[in-house]
């Protein structure tokens, strides 16, 4: 299938400045990202796609390639005959390819060590009060034998005799200059000879450490808290990655919550909902009264202001809304049946529709429906 056009991927103009090429990119990048499309597999294409469109237009050489010969200038099988040298035009793309990680003549950088992410459970009251805990981690630290550079104490790593200490080699095919990573030292440009019996040579080594982590007050599920430098050790002479530790709450017994505001279900019996009383609610810092009215019908919803969360973005303390629902009795005996039935019964008058005004108009919609149909 033929590819699209870079410029219509990202959505700019052929004359686009840089900046703009990287707003574009960055927007489509949150877009389709794989972190938010959860395994859509036609979101990932095109976030592929994006980055591929951007790694081509955000460099100069790439992008000269590409705006003079279409995809041909920027894959391995386009080519053009009688403009110079190839490999000046063409080095950047296809050190990329063949791992040589950079243009003619650069060594290979020092790569970063990876971020990290832990999966942190909390419950609904450490989220909103704030909690500090321990986790072990397992990630590659920097050996501190051989202070990373991956030689035995006392010794160094020697220049590679291959690339001349440039990771890279420059190998020719046909019209194409072709940079890849040494075969010797596989792109450090170093040769350990004698390497550190700790890490083996590598300057680090994997191990688990404990790491104590601060979660602030009013976090939520999908919230992320990072801890710089603490992930896995990178090359010698490249710094650590860090380390993400995501949160999720665990759904609680009684509360729900949404941002800053929780919610919950209170059962009243009767008895309270109709006459009216004094109930006991929960909330996260105890019980408080809640004044209930009477002739209070079920799912009404009551407010206690400032009795939810504080986000940890800033902002207003959020609300406790109770929701009330009217509790049906059980398992009664037949004294409090008949009681009840009697209760029935005194309702059940001349006037009815004032004690139970729901009902006698709902009952009353359904006659004169009926009696529509039969005219």
């Amino acid at each position: 299938m033929s590819k699209r056009d870079y410029y219509e991927v990202l959505g700019v103009s052929r004359d686009a400045s840089e900046k703009d090429v990287k707003k574009a990119y960055k927007r489509l990048a949150m877009k389709y990202h794989p972190d938010r499309t959860k395994g859509d597999k036609a979101m990932e294409e095109q976030f592929k796609e994006v980055k591929e469109a951007y790694e081509v237009l955000n460099d100069a050489q790439k992008k000269a390639a590409y705006d003079q010969y279409g995809h041909a200038g920027v894959n391995q099988q386009g080519g053009h005959g009688g403009h110079g040298d190839f490999g000046d035009v063409f080095g950047d793309v296809f050190g990329d390819i063949f791992g040589g990680g950079g243009g003619r003549g650069r060594q290979q950088r020092a790569a970063r060590g990876s971020d990290l992410r832990y999966n942190m459970e909390l419950t609904l009251e450490e989220a909103v009060r704030g909690v500090s805990k321990t986790i072990r981690i397992p990630s590659q630290c920097h050996c501190e034998v051989c202070n990373g550079s991956g030689a035995k104490s006392g010794t160094k790593a020697a220049t590679c005799s291959t690339c001349h200490g440039q990771g890279q080699v420059q190998m020719r095919q046909g019209f194409f200059a072709v940079n890849q990573a040494c075969p010797t030292c596989h792109g450090k440009g170093k040769i350990i000879k004698d390497p550190c019996r700790k890490c083996h040579g590598e300057g680090r080594y994997e191990r688990s450490k404990d790491l104590k982590v601060t979660i602030p007050a009013g976090v939520d599920t999908g919230d992320r808290i990072r801890l710089t430098g603490e992930g896995e050790a990178g090359d010698v002479g490249a710094g650590a990655g860090d380390l993400y530790v995501q949160v999720s709450v665990r759904q609680h017994a009684i509360f729900e919550r949404d941002g800053s505001n929780l919610y919950c279900e209170v059962p009243i019996s009767f008895t309270y909902a109709a006459v009216g009383g004094e109930i006991e609610v929960p909330t996260l810092d105890g019980r408080v009264k809640l004044k209930v009215p009477a002739e209070t019908q079920t799912g009404r919803m009551f407010r206690l202001r400032g009795k939810g969360v504080k986000s940890v973005r800033g902002g207003a303390v959020g609300d406790l809304l109770c929701k009330v629902t009217l509790e049906t009795p059980v398992k009664l005996n037949a004294e409090q049946k008949d009681l009840l039935q009697q209760f029935e019964s005194s309702l059940n008058n001349a006037s009815a529709k004032k004690h139970k005004p729901k009902s006698e108009g709902f009952f009353d919609g359904v006659k004169s429906f009926f009696d529509d149909l039969t005219k």
